[in-house]
């Protein structure tokens, strides 16, 4: 398959005609919820022994749709990220010369289970002037072909190029092949799924990667702590286990008075919601409850599934330590009544979003107020953490001179 690039594609666009295009969709989606679930229903049925974690990532209900809904509007009603003074000067000779910021181009979004990427992520990267390329998973197949339908039509409504916005239905192969040699022009990929899909994209593409959406995120507890706020937020952590910002291992501070005691209690409350805990032979003396892992391999894993993983720890800084080596660099979080050792956690835990006595779920694009996000970056470069609109530009000099040159 090979896709032939046109100027018209990369036709700019003002503020006022992609927010028009952005609200167009919103109101589409509005009158076809009904035709979207039935084509959800339609993937479902198709995928029946789907685990739980990709069933909950694949449903799409109204709450879904009210969702992408509101993403698109936040979305549209954003400033527009598109030629943002970052440096201006004039130099003495006259030369005027500024950096502003310029689309990517053509980002290509390859992902799993979840259809409300096709509108949210897509939205995203169109508001900041970008052509997008959706490669979903086979499982969202009937609703993705729909979703991408309407997008077609909000196009169209507003005279734009219905190319700005395409579904790829590849196989495993093709993908490989389409990231391998680029011969679609492709200046950005965003692999937004589990660590296999972000391996396979990172091993075969020839372009820049944005590497997102690896969770495997840790909670500490210290001795110092309101211990009912710390089970609270453990829950609340747990509350969705398909996310990218669920917790899957918690860390306890050895000297926390009445320890036993508190590890019972947070195993039971855990059950009391379906969550498996398990731990290694040091904590599992402590509590008959828990599952015995001593693999430390399970330190690096992401479940997406009910289950946590409990260990403990001499001092703070064996937690910092240990989620330094072993978390997905996503999301870290400390619970602690000292705002000086919060402080220290905070600075040196190499991770995207750093807590204190608050919960990993927030750890979301509209929830840090950069609207629909296109992913959750873990990595150093372009960006990190949530992605909106904003970081889906690059940037190029402008230089307005009269004949000036150089010696």
């Amino acid at each position: 398959m090979r896709l032939f690039l046109t100027h018209s594609f990369y036709r700019i666009m003002d503020s006022k005609l992609k927010d028009s295009v952005l609200f167009s969709l919103a109101e589409i989606l509005e009158v076809n919820r009904e035709k979207i679930m039935e084509a959800n229903e339609a993937d479902k049925q198709a995928f029946p022994d789907m685990d739980e974690s990709m069933m909950d990532r694949l449903k799409v209900d109204n709450n879904k749709i009210d969702g992408m809904i509101r993403s698109l509007k936040e979305v549209a009603s954003q400033a527009d990220p598109e030629g943002k003074i970052l440096y201006e000067t004039v130099r003495e000779d006259g030369l005027r010369v500024s950096n502003r910021t310029v689309p990517f181009g053509t980002i290509l979004i390859i992902y799993e289970s979840r259809p409300d990427v096709t509108i949210e992520a897509g939205a995203t990267a169109f508001k900041a002037g970008n052509r997008i390329l959706l490669k979903g998973g086979k499982e969202a197949f009937h609703t993705n072909t729909l979703l991408t339908q309407l997008w077609h039509q909000a196009l169209l409504q507003n005279g734009v190029n219905k190319n700005r916005v395409e579904y790829l239905s590849l196989s495993h192969a093709e993908t490989q092949q389409l990231i391998k040699e680029n011969d679609h022009h492709v200046d950005l990929i965003i692999p937004r799924g589990g660590e296999r899909l972000i391996q396979f994209v990172e091993e075969n593409a020839t372009v820049p990667v944005i590497v997102s959406g690896r969770g495997n995120n840790f909670l500490y507890i210290d001795d110092d702590v309101d211990f009912e706020m710390a089970v609270q937020l453990v829950l609340n952590g747990k509350k969705r286990i398909s996310v990218c910002n669920a917790i899957d291992k918690v860390l306890l501070n050895k000297k926390l008075a009445g320890l036993e005691e508190k590890v019972n209690e947070l195993v039971t409350r855990l059950a009391g919601k379906g969550i498996e805990a398990w731990g290694n032979k040091e904590i599992t003396a402590l509590c008959d409850k828990l599952e015995e892992e001593n693999d430390a391999a399970t330190l690096c894993e992401e479940y997406l599934a009910p289950k946590i993983y409990l260990a403990l720890v001499e001092e703070m800084e064996d937690a910092i330590d240990m989620i330094n080596r072993y978390s997905g660099g996503h999301t870290a979080v400390i619970v602690t009544n000292d705002s000086e050792k919060a402080d220290e956690f905070m600075r040196e835990v190499d991770c995207a979003a750093v807590y204190h006595n608050a919960s990993s779920r927030f750890t979301d694009g509209g929830q840090f107020g950069v609207g629909a996000e296109i992913a959750i970056s873990t990595q150093k470069l372009h960006f990190r953490g949530p992605l909106g609109a904003g970081e889906l530009v690059t940037n190029k000099w402008f230089v307005h001179g009269s004949g000036q040159t150089r010696e």
